[in-house]
């Protein structure tokens, strides 16, 4: 096969590069900077390693979107990576992706951000917090936050139904303003409340290799690799931060110019969030002490760091923060999630409902029956375990995905690609080799995140035959 077949839908090109741009960083930057530096610091012990840890993540994922970017010049439509594997494997391995996107990935990612979203509106509205529950029905408890999620969910939904030109506003006006916030919150800890006794102490321990026990606070040393434990550890909250770049592929049919557009979106992207974490990093050990990154209440740190910086006033300030944050990351999961549905319902592998455009041109079945299920992740409880164990699986498709631009040069020597992977063969075999080493540490040091990933995963593989046989 030396040509790509073409493709055909309906959608309308609405979206320009400041659009696809603004959909990256947008649904990458939700609430995992403001909470997950504590664990990694506990996991790697101090400032050099934390630094070294969200530097290792913002290479490995920029090297991706690179290598993405030669993918989405080549198949310029809806659905973006689920495309990518079909084209360069087969069917059962991009309904797989597509499966665990639709049960786990995606709708248990927009339940997640969901809640952060109202257990900081609990900040200021305490009456909707998790704490008041509101029915009590043995297996499942319904709570306050729990209903304020599935609220903002069913709202970003009915904007997007209603046209792809209300989501992207949506998403460029709050990833806008969360992208200055938080440069204004680093500015602010940087220069305003930098405390240059805790910077030399944070920094004159830079490179110690120490892990922090949770519960009596002690720090034991450690090596070899134990050391080699501990980076793979911290890499699953770092990694989960900078995730979802990808879902701009999945709009690539409502892109303009997108063999331009896409790829140069994802490396803006990436690179623009991978400044803001390592900055505001930097901003938590100009403000506080590894002790106290380490040891913030509820993993917090942002919260902590808010309070060195403006009082007892800065934990409404990052309560708004992350409101913000998390409501313009949730809508760009939402906007990108039903173009894959609607691209495998085209291939006869997801509802026929699913491939159908409403009339404003938007997959608007997808986008319900997306909604409908992450409200149920909701009310369960169940998405933060769900979350857990695919990181994993989700490292695994990306390496697949990155694996299949070298089968695509073999199978289609001669077919056109106006973006050529950066640095190729090196930098996309270097990503490779980086997230196979990440899944093999992550398999023997945190099983209970893989198994039941893999689980997950390989239960789709009768419904895959189930949809071949019967055209539901």
């Amino acid at each position: 096969m030396n040509t790509i077949p073409e493709q055909h839908d309906d959608m309308k090109r609405e979206l320009g590069l400041l659009d696809a741009t603004m959909l990256v960083a947008g649904s990458m930057i939700g609430s995992g900077i403001f909470i997950v530096s504590s664990d990694i610091v506990r996991n790697v012990g101090s400032a050099g390693w934390l630094i070294f840890i969200w530097l290792l993540t913002g290479l490995i994922t920029v090297i991706a979107a690179l290598s993405y970017g030669e993918l989405s010049a080549m198949f310029p439509k809806a659905g973006g990576q689920y495309v990518y594997l079909r084209e360069a494997y087969n069917r059962l391995v991009a309904f797989l992706y597509g499966w665990s996107l639709f049960l786990v990935i995606q709708a248990g990612t927009i339940a997640a951000v969901g809640v952060a979203f109202a257990k900081f509106t609990a900040y200021i509205f305490p009456s909707l917090g998790d704490e008041n529950v509101l029915w009590d029905l043995g297996y499942i408890r319904i709570n306050a936050a729990q209903l304020v999620a599935i609220a903002t969910i069913v709202i970003l939904t009915w904007f997007n139904s209603r046209g792809v030109k209300n989501g992207k506003i949506i998403q460029t006006v709050f990833t806008v303003v969360k992208i200055l916030s938080l440069g204004g919150l680093i500015v602010m800890g940087l220069f305003g409340a930098f405390d240059a006794e805790i910077w030399r102490a944070n920094w004159s321990t830079a490179w110690d290799t120490i892990r922090w026990d949770a519960d009596s606070h002690a720090a034991v040393s450690i090596g070899g690799a134990a050391v080699f434990a501990g980076i793979v550890s911290a890499m699953v909250g770092s990694l989960f931060s900078s995730d979802a770049w990808n879902n701009v592929t999945f709009i690539a049919g409502e892109v303009r110019n997108p063999q331009r557009n896409i790829g140069m979106s994802l490396f803006l992207g990436t690179l623009i969030v991978t400044i803001i974490y390592v900055s505001a990093n930097l901003m938590y050990l100009a403000t506080l002490s590894r002790e106290q990154i380490a040891y913030a209440p509820a993993d917090r740190v942002a919260v902590a760091a808010a309070q060195a910086i403006f009082g007892q006033v800065g934990t409404i300030v990052i309560a708004v923060m992350i409101m913000i944050s998390t409501f313009g990351c949730n809508n760009g999961l939402i906007l990108a999630g039903a173009r894959v549905y609607y691209t495998m319902a085209k291939d006869g592998l997801f509802f026929k409902k699913a491939g159908e455009l409403n009339r404003f041109e938007v997959p608007g079945w997808g986008l319900w029956a997306q909604c409908i299920w992450t409200s149920v992740l909701c009310l369960t409880g169940r998405y933060g375990d769900l979350l857990n164990y695919v990181v994993f699986v989700v490292l695994i498709f990306y390496a697949l995905t990155i694996v299949g631009v070298f089968i695509l040069r073999k199978r289609m020597p001669a077919a056109q690609r106006p973006y050529k992977a950066l640095g190729y063969p090196l930098l996309p075999a270097l990503y490779v080799l980086a997230a196979a080493t990440i899944c093999v540490g992550l398999l023997i040091y945190q099983p209970t995140f893989t198994w039941p990933g893999l689980i997950i995963v390989l239960l789709g593989i009768p419904v895959f035959f189930m949809w071949n046989k019967k055209d539901l």
